[in-house]
């Protein structure tokens, strides 16, 4: 092994990451569907031969406990000495460690000078794996062979080319086969790409030194984040949080963390959460542990590359046979999508005792999943429409929290509105940010979105998320934000409310209607700044009536100046109204 000083070591780290981020832009370019297209739900990732993460791009937080853990999986069911140069491994079963079955992984050797010394892997949301539904995410799933083809890890590639037999089997199980099968050699390219990106470092600095700098960076990743977590103090620190319903009944699904901070590691002990449940949102491990990699590169020091050093130090306690980790065969299609920002919302919570001024308040409830599928009567194929939309960010001690954004553990785009109508037989009628939807605060949670779209054709339409029936809570005085709204309006003109977990055939004509959820606040919202307030009405993202009746801020609309005896209105009633 070389010794590596810091400066070889800055620029293999540097290198490292960059053949992750390369790889990601060949994916997006070359990709089919909108999903990875234009939505760019994927990841890529480098890993050593023994499936140790070395570097992941910045692609999706939802997806990183995943390309931890998955890869380990796949090789201890195909060990590595019995791979060659071309070949590459697929499979997308969420019971060894991936999210859930529309997330196919591809991950492909790197061999130099005849000697195996990485893998590269890529992972993305195809739009349809076969299933019950369009896009394979059911509300009504009971089991996981609902959720489509369930790829045990396979062999799927030799001599840099797909098995024939491979594709044809994924592309009979999936509605949309074309898509299918341009998003996989989309996946193969971006995986060949980074095949080749590091065989350059090792054409450039040796072997040796490439070996060497895996080995230090994942030293260097651990004595960064064992530093910062020895800085949070010490304790157990339990929070409790709710999942509406699992799409079948409405009960309320307890979510319990505690998390011990033991010197520089920590325990997050899931211990008396709810049991898995009949509906599709419960989970597996690995995607409890990307949530909390997610969270402690957020409240430590995010410049910590993501790397198997970086979470070593963390320990999970998941008892098998609860929502945070399922036993087969329950169904987990929506387990990220709605379950998946609550687990983030409670560690949150948990955290919020230990170093209050590092986390947020909740955020907007799920990642609003809306999932539509049918015939396009202008050819007749199938088609499937799989996306997600924002909502309000929560608040922190000394930051209003981000408008119409993704929350927490997805930062995958939007479809833009012209896309959506060029691709699929659907009109988008509205787009925006819905006003007065911020939960309160001296610092007040991110608005919400609104999308309205009108059915062009009949369809399956599937939607998914939660906070429908339980608020996101505000902090220290932070208040929730006002309720979403889900609604069907039928061609007839009747309307019909979802929830936040629905499944129904649509016809054509008929409409829905999307508000999100807002984030919590923080703080007494009568001590927000006035001046905050007028600007929030100029921009139309707050009412007068609101600023009057929730902040005690009257504002003139001639002037759209904070009125200086409202000001002092303002200062008596607080005063007077100190329950609030």
């Amino acid at each position: 092994m070389k010794d590596i000083d810091p400066v070889m070591l800055e620029v293999m780290k540097n290198a490292f990451f960059s053949v992750t981020e390369e790889m990601g832009i060949a994916l997006v370019r070359t990709a089919y569907s909108t999903n990875v297209k234009d939505r760019k739900d994927y990841s890529c990732a480098l890993y050593t031969p023994d499936g140790r993460l070395i570097a992941q791009g910045l692609h999706l937080p939802s997806m990183m406990g995943a390309m931890v853990w998955t890869i380990k999986a796949a090789l201890a069911a195909i060990p590595p000495d019995s791979l060659k140069p071309g070949d590459a491994i697929l499979f997308n079963d969420p019971y060894i460690g991936n999210t859930h079955a529309p997330d196919l992984v591809l991950t492909t050797p790197v061999f130099y000078q005849g000697k195996l010394m990485a893998f590269v892997a890529s992972m993305a949301h195809h739009i349809d794996v076969g299933g019950s539904v369009p896009g394979s995410l059911s509300t009504r799933a009971t089991e996981v062979f609902h959720e489509g083809l369930r790829l045990p890890p396979i062999v799927a590639m030799r001599d840099g080319e797909f098995d024939p037999t491979v594709l044809t089997v994924i592309q009979a199980n999936s509605r949309t086969p074309y898509e299918v099968q341009g998003d996989l050699k989309a996946q193969a390219g971006a995986n060949r790409i980074g095949v080749q990106r590091f065989l350059d470092l090792c054409e450039r600095h040796g072997a040796d030194v490439v070996e060497s700098a895996i080995e230090e960076l994942d030293a260097y990743c651990e004595r960064r984040m064992r530093a910062e977590m020895r800085d949070i103090p010490q304790g157990v620190f339990e929070f409790e949080d709710h999942l509406d319903g699992d799409g079948f009944t409405d009960d309320p699904i307890k979510l319990k963390v505690a998390i011990h901070t033991k010197g520089d590691r920590l325990v997050f002990d899931w211990t008396g959460t709810a049991p898995q449940v009949r509906g599709s949102v419960n989970c597996q491990k690995a995607l409890v542990l990307g949530c909390i990699y997610y969270i402690m590169k957020s409240i430590t020091d995010p410049t910590i590359p993501p790397n198997e050093g970086t979470f070593r130090p963390i320990e999970l306690i998941a008892p098998p046979g609860t929502v945070v980790n399922a036993t087969f065969p329950a169904p987990t299609g929506m387990g990220g999508i709605v379950l998946g920002p609550r687990i983030i919302d409670t560690i949150l919570g948990a955290l919020h005792k230990c170093v209050p001024d590092r986390v947020c308040a909740a955020s907007v409830g799920g990642q609003n999943l809306l999932s539509l599928g049918g015939r396009d009567p202008a050819t007749g194929d199938y088609f499937s429409n799989v996306e997600t939309y924002g909502g309000g960010y929560g608040a922190t001690s000394g930051q209003d929290g981000e408008d119409a954004i993704q929350a927490h553990r997805t930062n995958s785009a939007n479809c833009p509105c012209e896309v959506i109508e060029a691709t699929f037989p659907m009109l988008v009628d509205r787009y925006g940010i819905v006003p007065d939807s911020e939960g309160p605060g001296s610092f007040r949670g991110g608005l919400g979105v609104t999308r309205e779209y009108t059915f062009k054709s009949t369809a399956v339409f599937t939607f998914a998320t939660d906070r429908a029936v339980l608020d996101p809570w505000g902090l220290d005085g932070g208040m929730s934000p006002g309720k979403g709204v889900y609604r069907v309006v039928h061609a007839d003109g009747t309307a019909e409310d979802m929830g936040g977990k629905c499944q129904r055939d649509v016809e054509a004509g008929a409409r829905f209607v999307l508000r999100t959820r807002g984030g919590g606040g923080w703080g007494d919202p009568f001590q927000r700044d006035p001046e905050k307030i007028r600007w929030d009405v100029v921009e139309g993202l707050l009412s007068l009536e609101r600023a009057r009746d929730v902040y005690g801020v009257v504002i003139d609309p001639a002037s759209m100046a904070v009125d200086g005896a409202g000001t002092d209105e303002m200062r008596a009633d607080r005063s007077r109204r100190s329950d609030r």
